[in-house]
């Protein structure tokens, strides 16, 4: 799923579970002291994104985790992850072809009580009011988009972006039962100047997904 919500020159890997994956000794310092619920998701993230750093050439690369909460990506390269429950996903590319990328992945159910107004801003909820009847959980999937949002973000900015410096408005591209698709635009509410050499962030254009009871967010910036 993860890979056709992209564009050509990122690698995509996807797991519905955990994998029994060994972590270099750098990485297993970080979760030593995680309980084994978070030491397998983060063992298996990294195992998927080493798969597809292989499909760039890349072989043994130690993925641990940076500043902003991202992680230390080999030289040139740009990508992301993302876990949730009965979900991992991975996405890496060439800096030269793709600025930064941004993925996250939630359960497809209503955020828990009185998160929402803590995540969204007002314009926002008046939206998802409008649209609260249709059987989608637009709630949960402004929280996704916010979290990959950030994640595109904090690369090329070296910054935090709070959930108040972003606004994202929805476009519902196709509904069928269960499932959705559509794309999302968020525009930066703060200074958007970058560190990576590139023009300044005003906002970026994602695509979002829902299907199997599980929400999938993505940006690419190229």
């Amino acid at each position: 799923m993860l890979q056709s919500m992209l564009p050509r020159g990122l690698v995509a890997r996807e797991a519905h579970g955990d994998v029994d994956a060994p972590l270099h000794p750098r990485e297993a310092a970080q979760i030593a002291r995680a309980v084994p619920k978070r030491q397998a998701e983060y063992a298996t993230v990294r195992q998927l994104a080493r798969e597809a750093l292989g499909e760039l050439g890349i072989d043994d690369a130690v993925l641990v985790k940076g500043e902003g909460g991202g992680v230390d990506w080999p030289r040139n390269v740009v990508g992301a992850l993302t876990h949730c429950d009965g979900y991992r996903g991975a996405v890496v590319g060439y800096r030269m072809g793709v600025r930064t990328v941004g993925i996250d992945a939630e359960p497809h159910l209503p955020l828990p009580d009185k998160v929402l107004p803590t995540v969204s801003l007002d314009s926002e909820r008046e939206v998802l009011a409008a649209r609260d009847q249709d059987g989608l959980h637009w709630d949960r999937l402004l929280f996704c988009a916010k979290e990959a949002t950030y994640k595109a973000w904090n690369p090329i900015t070296g910054r935090w972006l709070g959930f108040e410096d972003a606004e994202i408005t929805f476009g519902l591209d196709s509904r069928r039962d269960d499932s959705a698709e559509g794309t999302f635009r968020s525009r930066i509410l703060i200074d958007g100047r970058a560190t990576d050499g590139g023009p300044p962030v005003a906002s970026f254009e994602g695509r979002w997904r829902i299907t199997d009871g599980l929400i999938v967010t993505s940006i690419a910036e190229v």
